[in-house]
């Protein structure tokens, strides 16, 4: 599919792009996207910590009262949960969140994320570079572009250096280089920027 390309305040730029079809002409399934980003979102959480319960305290097991006439309960181990200090009684089980998934469905997935997004919502410009990297300039041009208030920019190799610092604290504005393009991301924001380099290396990253 061709796409004309724009410029970063959203007026149209000189020329078109080929985009690749197996890339970015799929139709999107609910179901794959779905996985990919519940995926995602598992492998984030970190391993929650198990209490240490009766066997793993470092308390002595000696008896230290006398069986009977202490006026107290009978008691032979300070690690029994009823000392302070003790181990916890039921505590919370140790648990990971590494959740699998095959690696053609996460390419798929993030296929049909690019492809949702150049039905409605992608932008493809020929480079980030500005002729002022400031955050004032950067933030007029969104406004005139009117792209939405979440936008993601996805630069080639290596983010554009004066971009990225314009763009550093604009509210709703993230900026990633094309290894870290991912289906949550670019399904949570409202427009998809890709630059020439970008939708190069993307388009690699498959075929290769």
């Amino acid at each position: 599919m061709k796409v004309k390309l724009s410029n970063l305040d959203g007026s149209a730029g000189k020329g078109d792009i080929e985009l690749n079809d197996a890339v970015f002409g799929l139709e999107p399934r609910a179901d794959i996207l779905h996985r990919v980003v519940t995926w995602q979102l598992e492998n984030r959480r970190g391993i929650a910590r198990a209490t240490r319960e009766r066997s793993d305290v470092a308390r002595t097991g000696k008896k230290f009262g006398r069986q009977k006439g202490g006026g107290t309960a009978r008691h032979g181990d300070r690690a029994a949960p009823v000392f302070i200090g003790g181990g916890k009684a039921h505590g919370a089980r140790r648990r990971e969140f590494d959740v699998s998934l095959n690696k053609k469905v996460r390419a798929l997935g993030l296929k049909m994320a690019l492809s949702s997004k150049a039905k409605t919502g992608l932008v493809v410009v020929d480079s980030l570079d500005l002729t002022d990297a400031k955050t004032k300039a950067l933030a007029a041009s969104f406004a005139k572009a009117n792209w939405g208030k979440k936008v993601l920019v996805i630069d080639g190799e290596q983010v554009n250096e004066g971009f990225a610092r314009a763009a550093g604290n604009l509210i709703g504005i993230n900026v990633l280089p094309a290894i870290g393009a991912n289906v949550y991301d670019i399904l949570k924001h409202d427009t998809l920027v890709l630059t020439r380099a970008a939708v190069e290396k993307l388009e690699a990253r498959f075929n290769g």
